[in-house]
């Protein structure tokens, strides 16, 4: 992987992963345009962007994530716990699919660009059809709320199934506003995909090959790419979610869905 690949994936994942339209599914088709194939070179990058994306809703979301530690800290059935607890409700079911069926997962990652394009259309109609569902508006977003917003959250680990689309969509359909959903679908993610970085470091702690031949310059220059554009993704997913307009981004997973199917036959 040379340095400029690394840098478009980079800018790819950072984007991809807060707008709709899967960065899993992105990724994929921009690994088999430039010629890619699976291997230890392209988990490592892999990992690298996602960590990365991470730092950036880190940053972008402090302000909401100071709240929430202080509040847990004071020791209290407050807001901030009820907040904390939902995201580990929200978590249950991908953690299930991580420790049960992780292998099934992989399998599917590298079945080719059918599956993305199909999970792509997937992402478009929950899109859409979100846009014009318009059911009763809720105050909070309750423990069952965050159980499915959760298993929304563990289908979309199929490549091309969006999961910042899927989680968004979801809660909309369950009548939760939108003001609060995006922040809530940017912070429950944080703990599964730290979790699968710190897998893949106690993989490379016990001599097992993660890291591959990947060279430091694609790596950093990957990492740094994919926080950078994770950053401005993240603002300006959470703008995009309050005035309501992911039908946009629904006709354009569409659309490359389609054109990915085409593709790939």
């Amino acid at each position: 992987m040379s340095w400029f690949e690394a840098l478009i994936l980079g800018i790819v994942q950072g984007l991809t992963e807060y707008l709709p339209v899967s960065s899993s599914g992105h990724l994929a088709i921009g690994q088999a345009l430039f010629g890619m194939e699976d291997g230890a070179d392209n988990l490592m990058f892999i990992v690298a962007v996602h960590v990365a994306t991470i730092l950036s809703t880190i940053v972008i979301l402090w302000s909401e994530i100071d709240w929430i530690l202080k509040g847990l800290f004071k020791f209290e059935l407050n807001a901030e716990t009820k907040y904390v607890l939902n995201i580990i409700v929200s978590m249950i079911p991908v953690g299930i699919v991580g420790l049960f069926f992780k292998d099934q997962v992989e399998e599917i990652f590298g079945s080719g660009l059918l599956v993305v394009g199909c999970c792509l259309l997937i992402t478009a109609a929950l899109l859409i059809f979100s846009y014009y569902a318009k059911p009763r508006q809720k105050e909070h977003i309750s423990w069952k709320d965050a159980f499915i917003i959760g298993i929304a959250q563990a289908c979309a680990v199929m490549p091309g199934l969006s999961r910042s689309g899927s989680t968004i969509a979801t809660g909309l359909l369950l009548g939760n506003k939108k003001e609060s959903l995006a922040q809530f679908s940017f912070l429950m993610v944080i703990p599964p995909i730290l979790g699968e970085a710190l897998l893949d470091v106690m993989k490379m702690v016990k001599g097992e090959d993660v890291t591959g031949n990947i060279e430091t310059l694609p790596l950093v220059v990957g990492f740094l790419a994919a926080f950078v554009a994770g950053c401005v993704a993240c603002k300006w997913m959470i703008n995009i979610v309050k005035r309501g307009k992911l039908i946009y981004f629904g006709i354009y997973c569409a659309i490359v869905g389609v054109l990915t199917i085409i593709f790939s036959l």
